[in-house]
């Protein structure tokens, strides 16, 4: 019997989810700083919806995606990216008829990808993503790309690079499709088996490929650059001239067309620069998808958004040899002394929580001194003893941890105590 986690799957433990969410609540903080609210789609998708949202042509449809069919025989599959599925709720939810427009969205969710696991690029990963949908004003592609290096930037990463790149409008593409076509067909028996059939699907993947990435014919293939047209050309520039005003540094690679068919005008990804931190460098990647609401059955909106890994991210900060500020400190952790003051000890740990304080105590039946030595392994910042005496006389001892000293409270006054010591404390300032 196999009962080991999934291969490509991975628990994260308590100490660990800590960072987690540490992580989590700081991310959140900015996208309500920038006025970003949250949405939470379905774990599984009909098929289709990634089918015509990403692209048939891509990686994750063909070769990546966790697909079956449910008992009445839908082919369902569970969500690989985020962008598709948000693009589908705003569609089935006419969000499109909000007064507040452009609808400016963020989540945390699950994605599933049948890859070779690697480190920091499971089968289950998780993601933070952000999606800007009824707007296509080049502000918004730099407000989008400082939300994602404020966040890392606020985290405490510094060994960043930002590159981005314009895939222009639909005749930019077009043009350049053909541009492709032409310069590689020549060398198209040199090429993957994938990338035979880019050419003729969607030619600009070749120069997303792994395998060839290094073969002469990509590294000489045409700049899409060379083939913006003048509005295109115009729309990369006001984002460039955005970024430059944020102090937002950035380069362009003309080779940087992302690995999702939804993408034009502007795309970017964000890399860690940290020494160690492994060949494969990109934290977040994104960029604008005007178009894709219009595939899913929505009306003509422009939208644009990212998706950054939350596992490269903490691996990214472990690189950099940054300690994220936990505090891992119990408040307070019940000593109960003597059979008879079990009872007492469960309701007052019961009336404390109520009352806002974090606290804990003995479930193991264990002695005094081993109860004192829970509570230092856990840094309790108080520590309660209650013995038969104090359940007399209805008072309890308070010790502070810190100082050592100890003094004697009615039971009746506890939680107001500890709840000026505590939440009306530097805990909380």
């Amino acid at each position: 019997m196999n009962i080991k986690a999934p291969r490509g799957t991975a628990d994260v433990l308590p100490k660990e989810a800590k960072k987690w969410q540490y992580v989590e609540d700081t991310i959140k903080t900015i996208c309500d700083r920038y006025h970003y609210e949250e949405i939470r789609t379905p774990l599984f998708e009909h098929t289709e919806v990634f089918q015509r949202g990403v692209g048939d042509s891509t990686d994750i449809v063909q070769k990546e995606m966790y697909t079956f069919e449910d008992r009445g025989g839908r082919s369902l599959t569970l969500r690989p990216e985020g962008t598709a599925s948000v693009a589908r709720a705003f569609v089935q939810n006419k969000l499109y008829g909000e007064a507040n427009q452009p609808v400016k969205l963020y989540y945390f969710a699950k994605m599933f990808r049948y890859e070779r696991p690697q480190q920091g690029r499971m089968r289950q990963l998780n993601q933070f993503g952000v999606e800007v949908l009824g707007s296509a004003d080049p502000a918004v592609d730099a407000e989008v790309i400082d939300l994602a290096m404020t966040s890392y930037y606020e985290l405490g990463l510094r060994s960043l690079k930002l590159v981005i790149n314009s895939l222009g409008d639909k005749e930019s593409r077009t043009n350049y499709r053909d541009a492709l076509i032409k310069h590689f067909t020549p060398h198209k028996e040199e090429l993957c088996e994938d990338c035979q059939s880019r050419l003729s699907q969607n030619p600009m993947r070749i120069l997303d490929c792994k395998k060839d990435r290094n073969h002469p014919s990509i590294q000489e293939a045409p700049s899409i650059l060379d083939y913006l047209n003048e509005e295109s050309r115009t729309y990369f520039e006001q984002v460039k001239t955005y970024l430059t005003m944020m102090g937002i540094d950035y380069e362009v690679d003309a080779n940087l067309v992302r690995g999702l068919d939804y993408y034009n005008h502007t795309a970017f990804e964000i890399m860690s620069e940290a020494e160690g931190f492994g060949a494969i460098t990109t934290l977040a990647g994104g960029g604008r998808y005007n178009g894709l609401v219009e595939e899913l059955d929505g009306p003509d909106t422009p939208g644009i958004g990212f998706g950054m890994g939350i596992e490269r991210l903490l691996m990214a900060l472990e690189a950099e040899g940054k300690e994220l500020t936990l505090d891992e400190q119990l408040d307070v952790f019940l000593v109960a002394v003597g059979d008879e003051t079990k009872k007492e000890a469960v309701k007052l740990v019961h009336d404390l929580r109520r009352n806002g304080i974090q606290v804990d105590m003995d479930y193991q039946g264990r002695k005094m001194k081993a109860q004192f030595k829970a509570a230092d392994r856990y840094q309790s910042k108080y520590v309660l003893i209650l013995g038969e005496d104090e359940l007399q006389k209805r008072v309890i001892n308070v010790k502070e941890m810190d100082t050592g000293k100890q003094h004697e409270v009615s039971v009746d006054q506890l939680a107001d105590l500890l709840k000026q010591k505590l939440l009306g404390g530097n805990r909380y300032e």
